[in-house]
């Protein structure tokens, strides 16, 4: 059995962080050709977990990043999947449009699941840990007490503290939220690569990810956002049935609804992400 932490000893060099592929295999294999580019080796690379979920081609995208060899960590997706629930576990209202269309994604997702992808599943952590330019990091899904809990920018800091009081860490890489920021106090950085599956609700269909650098033994980060054949993601949406609002989103940049952002995230639809 896979432990629930794994231990990845101190990495050196560029890092690249991202997270919510959701079954996104166009805006998967564009990431990789950046990833190629900068010549990111593999155990440089992490997901910060739903790798599967809203879009047309999970099986596709878990066989890519098994044989990839990236690191990766569960995300309430993939938890799900392996506990045979039946849905998501993303915290939806019960009720909710995101409750709903869960209801339509999660099924197709998971029938479509082969012994290869649940096996690879397991494999995977809850959390991982390494070193990196003298700072501690540790990568979780949504907090280190419940993996479906959002966490945005403007969550207070207490939360974030409780969290890396937990952690014992100075960088918390997280996931879940499906937005890019970052958030820093009294030493510590809590940092959201964003998705590489969906727009940020900012009406534009970019998608996000981090960089990590380490020169100088320096911490940095950079976030850096790209576009990819978002129409083809759209059609094999469309073609398989799954929610047409979902599938908009990929071309308009806007969320069907902002059922789980804060107020002060959903003043903020529609506006571009300048990071």
């Amino acid at each position: 059995m896979t432990p629930e932490t794994q231990h990845i000893g101190t990495l050196r060099g560029k890092v690249l962080i991202f997270g919510g592929v959701y079954s996104n295999y166009q805006a998967l294999e564009e990431l990789y050709q950046w990833a190629t580019k900068e010549n990111i080796p593999a155990q440089n690379i992490i997901c910060t977990g739903d790798i599967a979920g809203y879009c047309a081609s999970p099986v596709e995208c878990l066989d890519f990043l098994e044989d990839w060899g990236i690191r990766a960590i569960q995300g309430n997706v993939e938890q799900n999947l392996l506990n045979g629930t039946d849905d998501c576990g993303c915290n939806f209202s019960e009720g909710s449009r995101c409750d709903f269309f869960a209801k339509q994604w999660f099924p197709y997702t998971a029938v479509r699941m082969t012994r290869r992808n649940l096996n690879y599943l397991a494999t995977l952590p809850l959390f991982l840990d390494f070193e990196y330019a003298q700072k501690r990091v540790k990568v979780l899904h949504g907090s280190m007490q419940n993996i479906s809990e959002f966490v945005f920018k403007s969550t207070p800091w207490e939360v974030k503290a409780a969290n890396f009081e937990t952690a014992k860490a100075d960088v918390i890489l997280a996931g879940h939220c499906g937005l890019p920021f970052a958030d820093a106090q009294d030493d510590k950085l809590w940092l959201n690569a964003g998705v590489i599956g969906m727009p940020a609700n900012d009406g534009t269909p970019r998608v996000w990810y981090v960089m990590l650098d380490d020169a100088n033994d320096t911490f940095s980060y950079e976030f850096r956002s790209f576009e990819y054949d978002a129409g083809e993601a759209n059609q094999l949406m469309m073609e398989n049935g799954l929610p047409y609002s979902y599938s908009e989103t990929l071309l308009t940049g806007l969320w069907d609804n902002c059922d789980i952002l804060p107020d002060e995230e959903t003043a903020l639809q529609g506006v571009a992400i300048e990071l």
